[in-house]
């Protein structure tokens, strides 16, 4: 299957983070959005076949702050990771905190 999905989890609170919205941009501009779901995952940020080059998420954690009542420092989260269609899916997850966040290129 190809495509991007995501998978946010809160490290300060030991659980999925839900209700964070995320958006993706393309190399060619194309936007898509998405909210993480109770397991805190967007599944299908993006379907289909995958163009090569930079894309970009950006997960809007100041509202997910807002929402759980945290005082976060990073209001916004964004990731640049490159895509090699022949790959086929990429998932790229983040494990955030009020004051940190880390990603890596899940499976």
């Amino acid at each position: 299957m190809a495509g991007i999905s995501t998978h946010v989890l809160d490290a300060a609170l030991g659980r999925p983070a839900a209700g964070v919205p995320v958006s993706l941009v393309c190399p060619d501009g194309t936007v898509y959005s998405g909210v993480t779901d109770e397991d805190g995952r967007v599944g299908d940020l993006f379907t289909g076949p995958l163009a090569a080059g930079v894309h970009r998420a950006t997960f809007d954690t100041g509202t997910y702050f807002a929402a759980t009542g945290q005082a976060g420092f990073f209001p916004e989260v964004t990731l640049a990771f490159t895509v090699d269609p022949v790959r086929g899916h990429h998932h790229v997850p983040l494990l955030l905190s009020p004051y940190s966040y880390t990603t890596y290129r899940g499976s």
